[in-house]
């Protein structure tokens, strides 16, 4: 394999175009230099690989696998949950949920409507006593909204933290006492208040009686998502176990937008036609002139100056702005709103949004999962969830933590 990489080479490889590297190259995010012989500019390939770990159009053959077998029945109990996108990841993986707690009531009716059998606790966390759970649940998961605390003293504490929601999730767990909880958040709390923030909520899982785990950042692109999402994981386990969490390992199959929509690995029927926003006439004359995986800067100059107005004008890529996604690419991160500026995910052929059911196979929903509310508050729903097969594949990973926990327990 090749050491370095020209510049069509590297272009290839991630899917980016030569301007793109280049001016990349100038802001220092990827280092090019010139090959003495050839004068060439090249890039080192494991530097490029790193980088872009992930994102690139490659179809190489998946030998990866997190299975496991559930020795026993595990339980989780589930906050935060959302449409339950987790939720049926876990399911997938073997866990049976005991009961979710949600306080938005379109996300608690998509919850009963596909399962009925669920207990969906709907309201605010803080009115809701656990203590019923104590010792009799394996795993609690949510996806905690980032809060910023108060800083009173030097270490932050329990009691500090009451007021916010993460200490809504710490009490849970005291409550209920698992083995091993997880929580998942975006990649912006490993930085939000310069890093107190995580750092707090690790002193809070200490107090109570939680080891963490080093924190992890993981990119859905490997784990069977066709889509560029990136979520935190918090793995706590209780200070009583000697035993060693592993994250789940990444598969070596990168899914794209085909392989969401189209029959496939994935699924296996073309994603179902349902309803679906559309752009403003205006909007939708602009994003006609662009190409699949182009975006703003693929626009004629006087119709970008147009189009972005000051922004034309200030730095940064903005890359998400006009953008058309392409059939061998996975998915930009999908917002909660399908057609607003910054943020638009146009469908490769067709100049539109995604509809309802294209946003959910990009999000590995499965097709009988319907989603209850307006329109609206389906996108949100969905644009707001753990992908499933992310979910699936951490639920794994809790399978193989706790099939070892107990087999250790059991009386020799």
């Amino acid at each position: 394999m090749k050491e370095y990489l020209t510049l069509s080479e590297a272009s290839k490889l991630t899917g980016k175009s030569k301007e793109t590297l280049r001016r990349w190259d100038r802001e220092g995010k990827l280092s090019a230099f010139r090959e003495p012989i050839s004068n060439y500019r090249v890039y080192k390939r494991e530097q490029v690989e790193t980088l872009f770990a992930g994102f690139f159009n490659h179809d190489s053959t998946d030998i990866v696998t997190n299975y496991v077998e559930p020795d026993n029945e595990y339980t989780v109990l589930e906050l935060f949950a959302g449409a339950g996108g987790l939720a049926v990841g876990m399911e997938k993986a073997g866990l049976k949920c005991v009961a979710l707690n949600e306080i938005d009531k379109w996300a608690c009716q998509t919850l009963r409507k596909n399962r009925p059998n669920w207990k969906v606790l709907e309201g605010d966390i803080t009115t809701f006593d656990f203590t019923e759970y104590h010792n009799k649940v394996d795993v609690i998961t949510g996806g905690f909204p980032c809060q910023a605390f108060s800083y009173a003293g030097k270490k932050l504490g329990f009691a500090d933290a009451r007021g916010t929601l993460f200490y809504e999730f710490a009490r849970v767990v005291r409550e209920v006492n698992p083995p091993i909880c997880i929580g998942e958040n975006v990649r912006g709390l490993l930085s939000h208040e310069n890093g107190k923030t995580l750092q707090g909520m690790i002193s809070i899982l200490d107090e109570i009686g939680y080891d963490v785990v080093p924190v992890q950042v993981l990119k859905a692109v490997n784990y069977r998502v066709p889509q560029k999402r990136e979520r935190l994981i918090l793995v706590g386990i209780r200070k009583d176990i000697d035993l060693k969490y592993e994250y789940p390992k990444p598969h070596n199959k990168i899914y794209n937008l085909q392989d969401a929509l189209k029959k496939g690995e994935l699924f296996e029927t073309n994603v179902p036609k349902s309803r679906g926003a559309k752009y403003p006439q205006s909007k939708k004359a602009v994003l006609d002139l662009v190409p699949p995986k182009g975006y703003w800067r693929d626009l004629p100059l006087e119709i970008q100056k147009e189009f972005m107005g000051g922004s034309f004008y200030l730095g940064g890529g903005k890359t998400g702005i006009a953008r058309r996604i392409g059939w061998d690419e996975p998915c930009l991160t999908l917002t909660c709103s399908p057609a607003q500026k910054q943020t638009e995910r146009c469908h490769p052929d067709e100049t539109r949004p995604f509809t309802v059911r294209e946003y959910a196979r990009i999000q590995t929903f499965p097709d009988d999962w319907e989603f209850e509310g307006s329109m609206a508050q389906q996108y949100k729903q969905i644009g707001n969830a753990v992908p499933v097969n992310l979910g699936t594949e951490v639920g794994y990973s809790i399978v193989k933590f706790l099939n070892q926990y107990y087999n250790l327990s059991k009386p020799k």
